[in-house]
């Protein structure tokens, strides 16, 4: 099973500190929406730091 097609990302975004990885999945896209204004579902990774 193949969860991510590398070949189709466009961009990487690394969020610089630390991240509580507790707020799993919807936190983390609240996030991405919330405090950097950003499309959670454009052709990009989010890299986060726990």
């Amino acid at each position: 099973m193949k969860l991510v097609d590398f070949t189709q990302v466009e961009h990487i975004f690394i969020v610089c500190g630390k991240t509580d990885m507790r707020r799993q999945i919807d936190g983390l896209a609240a996030t991405i929406t919330e405090e950097y204004d950003m499309d959670i579902y454009a052709d990009a990774l989010f890299l986060f730091c726990g």
